[in-house]
């Protein structure tokens, strides 16, 4: 006969008793997830079993991870709140969006937080149906757009962009297209407006800024003393009431842009800037077709390097001060 011990049968008492209430823990966030046109948003978002949409597969992507499409598909629109990558360069990444008020992309993540989305189709709808935003950025410490196309949100002051930060934030956007967005005479391609402190960096490379209503380009510093740079690149603004639009209210931030090979026409103005904090350099531009080429009031500054095409406008406007020297 053998005989145990009562210390060891509480042990083994113990033991089961555990065994009976204890649970598999929660499955880690994966650095990198996938969703398919055909995947599960119950999946793990694996390469075998892909998550269907992005808000799906967000969950299960850990912070500074990244999110890849597998397949073509629509997985539509996102909250990103978090430093995160969506890749989708090689297949259809589709955000068909609709609605009164939707945004695609809103991005509210943290100071020092990274944000990628690279080869995605954003897709307002159009019409009586459309959404509000392709991409709104209210805050984030650098996000950046490639590869991307953002068109058809049509509803009032409707934007294919909206920079809106409450603190410093960065943005790149580069070979991009941003298309018929807007409304009649509100909205259009992309709105920098920061609010209370907030600062924004924006750099355009290789941007279409085509046929949005109103402005394919507007910074507008009312509510801010952060300030606003821009650095435009290699980019169209074509067609709209305006190309560029600055406004610098008195007793708000400042707004700096540098313009360098870029094509503005058929707008009713190619650049418009107004206050005293509003300062412009155009290089190696051309501005034609438009109503009026260059306006400065309210003492803005739109200074030229000399080797721009203003020409073949209903009213050429001229640019302000003396010509920068190129060095």
């Amino acid at each position: 006969m053998i005989r145990i011990s009562k210390r060891k049968a509480s042990i083994a008492m113990l033991l089961a008793a555990g065994a009976a209430t204890w649970t598999a823990p929660a499955s880690a966030q994966a650095t990198r997830t996938w969703v398919s046109g055909v995947g599960d948003d119950a999946n793990p978002c694996s390469r075998t079993a892909p998550c269907k949409t992005f808000a799906g597969a967000i969950s299960k992507t850990a912070a500074g991870g990244e999110i890849n499409c597998l397949d073509p598909g629509g997985y539509g629109g996102l909250t990103i709140n978090k430093s995160l990558s969506i890749i989708c360069d090689y297949t259809e990444g589709g955000a068909l969006v609709a609605g009164a008020g939707v945004t695609g992309f809103s991005i509210t993540a943290g100071a020092t937080d990274r944000v990628f989305l690279s080869g995605i189709d954003v897709n307002g709808v159009g019409g009586a149906n459309s959404a509000t935003n392709g991409v709104r950025i209210t805050s984030g410490g650098f996000v950046h757009i490639q590869n991307s196309i953002i068109r058809n949100f049509t509803a009032s002051n409707a934007l294919g962009v909206r920079i809106v930060p409450t603190t410093a934030t960065q943005v790149t956007i580069t070979n991009t297209t941003i298309a018929d967005n807007g409304s009649a005479a509100t909205g259009g391609g992309i709105l920098i407006t920061p609010s209370g402190a907030g600062s924004a960096r924006v750099v355009l490379e290789n941007v279409r800024l085509q046929n949005n209503a109103n402005n394919q380009l507007r910074v507008d510093t009312t509510g801010s003393t952060g300030g606003v740079t821009v650095v435009v690149e290699n980019s169209q603004f074509i067609g709209g009431g305006a190309g560029i639009s600055v406004n610098v209210p008195a007793a708000t931030g400042n707004a700096d842009l540098l313009i360098n090979n870029a094509r503005i026409a058929l707008t009713g103005t190619g650049i418009a800037a107004n206050g005293t904090n509003a300062r412009l350099r155009v290089g190696n531009s051309t501005i034609t077709a438009t109503s009026t080429g260059v306006s400065a009031t309210g003492a803005a500054t739109i200074n030229s390097y000399g080797n721009n095409r203003l020409d073949g406008n209903g009213s050429n406007g001229a640019f302000t001060g003396a010509v920068i020297p190129e060095q």
